[in-house]
């Protein structure tokens, strides 16, 4: 087994590695003077297992090219499997056509991972689930959710009287739910509308949620916007403390800013997505994925279960 990184998130790749005690392999990624990307694989990969990590993140574009490369150096170096390791999926948000003449990206993207060389492809929380029925080659789905759950189990949360999990959407039900489930706390769903990309509209909160304390749970934050209107919605129905935790901090513009400003106490993630130190405040606490990571790489090396980490989160 070879573990490689591409630029998009080095920092993750070595910590997985170091959670599998090997190092991590040898890949230059320069540029042409005209921007064109240049890679060189340092050592051989033949017949070797080999695992790329490569979040397609901001640029997303730079970043899923850079990893379309990589596939077509390894498969030319004669990788016996090439899986790659994908923690954020870009372009997941557009995964089917609501408009009439709309392109469907994430399936586009698929096809373009497939075609470049990958056997094999690894996620945490795709933002539509469906996705994994995009590709033609195996897709193993992990999921946050637990890392959240024994973060605020810590923190002694499980069981309290005045805990509730909230969903910031219908889509994210599911998602809640477990959690929810975890904690031993009631559910709570907001119901909202989104008039355009990063607009949207609160209709309604169903469940109770006055006198409470509020985590809210999702699968990414972008702008922080909606984030925000929940948040502010479940403090105007009486909530006490809204916390909120997610999977993939996109922060787009200003959003971390705006976080900070805002009534939640709290914002909890994970590292599936570089975070410099301008995108980073006081209020926000990163949990690392590369154990969880590391363990689904081990078992899929050695042809083992993987979705049996999760027999306890459904």
């Amino acid at each position: 087994m070879k573990l490689f990184a591409g630029n998009a998130h080095r920092e993750l790749g070595q910590n997985v590695a170091e959670y599998l005690g090997i190092e991590l392999g040898k890949v230059t990624s320069t540029r042409f003077s005209d921007g064109e990307i240049r890679l060189m694989v340092e050592e051989s990969a033949r017949g070797e297992d080999v695992f790329i990590i490569q979040p397609t993140c901001a640029p997303a574009n730079e970043t899923l090219m850079e990893l379309l490369i990589m596939l077509d150096a390894f498969r030319r170096a004669s990788a016996s499997r090439i899986t790659v390791v994908i923690p954020y999926y870009g372009y997941a948000r557009q995964d089917k056509k609501i408009k009439p003449r709309e392109p469907v990206t994430a399936r586009l993207v698929a096809d373009l991972i497939e075609t470049a060389g990958a056997n094999r492809v690894l996620c945490i929380d795709l933002h539509a689930e469906q996705i994994q029925g995009f590709f033609g080659v195996p897709v193993d789905h992990l999921y946050a959710g637990p890392l959240f759950g024994r973060y605020f189990i810590e923190r002694g949360m499980k069981d309290a009287d005045d805990l509730v999990v909230v969903s910031p959407d219908v889509g994210g039900v599911g998602r809640a739910r477990s959690l929810a489930e975890m904690l031993k706390a009631p559910l709570a769903i907001i119901a909202k509308r989104r008039p355009e990309p990063n607009k949207v509209d609160i209709v309604e909160v169903v469940g109770e949620v006055e006198g409470r304390r509020c985590i809210m749970i999702d699968d990414m934050i972008d702008t922080g916007g909606s984030t925000i209107m929940g948040a502010e919605a479940l403090k105007k129905l009486g909530a006490v403390e809204v916390q909120v935790c997610c999977t993939h901090a996109v922060f787009s513009g200003n959003a971390s800013q705006r976080l900070q400003d805002s009534i939640i106490s709290e914002v909890v993630v994970c590292d599936t997505v570089p975070l410099p130190t301008v995108k980073q405040f006081p209020k926000l606490r990163v949990l690392s994925t590369a154990p969880m990571l590391g363990e689904a790489i081990r078992r899929i090396h050695q042809n083992s279960s993987v979705s049996t980490l999760f027999d306890t989160w459904r």
